[in-house]
């Protein structure tokens, strides 16, 4: 049987994978969300530039298609014409095939023209990221295989794939809209999933989101912990970030 370059224990498998879907986590939640769709924070070059690299190379997803549909979400939310709201589609469908709702809505050009302004319009996005977004994960399956071998590294492979599809479109949009706490009453069905937001980059922290949507920092209350927020924080004291804004009073 094939083995890679490196080999490991079965823990240190499991870290791996672990490790390497955190950054994808911190990709979607820094770059696309916070920084992409609504411009709470800039980065410096080179931290977009990685973050955008990963985004491809570790879920093929485009930033305008991710970016659009988020905002359309947002200006939707909780409507018929909200791409991924579980109040309309019920529980379960988004769940399970969020990812599926998020392939349909970004392949409306309509979507993409009225919501996708603003995003990455240069040459290596026309080349590379939007017309071969499927090399991305391509290339991380060999790059996977070549490192771990064939058992180890299909297996951190599977779950890298699965883990943003899960974890983002099904677990944010879904339970992020049905179960959890409220600190703030909206017209919409956000709820915070937890106060201490560290699995999904802070995420969980999904009413707060809503409440102030342009802010990049999510925890609003002393006793709520967002992740992604201590990592643009260390960003910031290192001048590869600058924060635009942060909640009302915090």
């Amino acid at each position: 049987m094939f083995q890679g370059l490196i080999q490991l224990s079965f823990w240190g498998y499991v870290f791996v994978a672990l490790g390497l879907t955190h950054i994808t986590i911190a990709t979607v939640t820094i770059f696309l969300h916070r920084h992409q769709a609504h411009r709470s924070l800039e980065l410096h070059p080179i931290v977009s530039h990685f973050f955008r690299f990963w985004g491809w190379l570790t879920t093929g997803m485009v930033t305008k298609e991710w970016t659009a549909v988020h905002r359309k979400h947002h200006a939707k939310c909780d409507t018929v014409e909200d791409p991924h709201s579980p109040y309309v589609l019920g529980i379960n469908r988004v769940l399970w095939t969020g990812a599926l709702l998020y392939t349909r809505e970004a392949a409306k050009p309509e979507t993409l023209e009225r919501y996708g302004q603003g995003t990455p319009d240069d040459w290596i996005e026309h080349h590379l990221y939007t017309p071969h977004s499927f090399k991305g994960p391509v290339t991380m399956a060999v790059i996977d295989l070549l490192l771990f071998g064939l058992v180890p590294g299909t297996l951190i492979f599977v779950v890298q794939m699965v883990w943003i599809p899960f974890w983002a479109a099904g677990v944010i949009n879904g339970i992020g809209h049905h179960w959890g706490y409220r600190n703030h009453v909206l017209k919409d069905t956000s709820r915070n999933i937890v106060p201490w937001a560290w699995f999904i980059g802070g995420e969980e922290l999904h009413n707060n989101h809503h409440a102030q949507p342009a802010s990049a920092k999510l925890s609003h209350k002393w006793y709520e912990f967002d992740l992604g927020w201590f990592y643009i924080r260390t960003l910031e004291i290192l001048r590869l970030a600058s924060v635009r804004r942060v909640p009302e009073g915090g």
